[in-house]
């Protein structure tokens, strides 16, 4: 099996501060793969390289055996932490942007998961709560038939039965042709789904292991673990 994403040597600098600092990674397809760390850990940098939204200060970064860049842009899906659709549109308009921007974007699928979740295609952006604007970009972000999905926070800042419904959809969209990459700070959460975790500390990888074999080897989950990683 070819690797899906190799890291080699990737450090990221901004200014006089190190985002990341000789990063190596190799993440192998049809995983889903739980990236966690404190805040300034570097997280949301390394989703956003791998992503093609950055670029690297020093290092090799590959994709599906294509250097990181435009190319892979058509094969990996970004979700953000955050809002990133016009407050102007509808969620229709939400719909046709994507379809339109992206050729791998399955808008029937997108369709019909809004209307399992009670989403109106008339509703405004605007107008959505927190909780039902996550749902609909993770919709429109997991529409995509792309190779690699980086999800940023996707369970930020909602209530429980949202997070609970959003869970269900990451279960569902999944399949074994499929990897997701999802930071989180909700780790007790959302570590049931996790095949492998990746922890950060401080711009390094601490950590980078199957969760089962950890379960097995230690005895502990991976909040537990974070938790000694951090000392909290």
């Amino acid at each position: 099996m070819n690797d899906l994403v190799k890291l080699e040597g990737v450090s990221k600098k901004y200014g006089s501060k190190t985002a990341l600092n000789g990063i190596n990674l190799t993440l192998t397809p049809g995983k889903i793969i739980g990236l966690v760390g404190s805040n300034g850990s570097g997280k949301t940098t390394l989703l956003k390289l791998l992503a093609g939204l950055l670029h690297k200060s020093e290092g090799t970064i590959m994709i599906d055996e294509k250097e990181a860049g435009l190319e892979t842009k058509q094969i990996v899906s970004f979700m953000p932490d955050g809002p990133f659709l016009d407050q102007w549109m509808k969620v229709k308009d939400a719909i046709a942007f994507y379809h339109d921007f992206f050729a791998d974007f399955d808008a029937m699928k997108a369709v019909t998961t809004l209307a399992s979740m009670n989403i109106s295609q008339e509703d405004r952006i605007a107008s959505l709560s927190k909780g039902t604007l996550e749902k609909v970009q993770l919709i429109l972000t997991m529409s995509r038939n792309a190779k690699l999905y980086v999800l940023d926070e996707p369970l930020g800042g909602i209530d429980p039965v949202a997070r609970e419904q959003i869970l269900d959809m990451l279960i569902e969209f999944y399949h074994e042709e499929r990897t997701m990459i999802i930071s989180t700070h909700l780790i007790h959460e959302i570590e049931k789904l996790f095949d492998e975790v990746i922890i950060l500390k401080d711009g390094e990888v601490v950590l980078h292991e199957n969760v089962e074999k950890l379960r097995f080897e230690k005895g502990k989950a991976v909040d537990e673990l974070f938790k000694e990683v951090f000392g909290s």
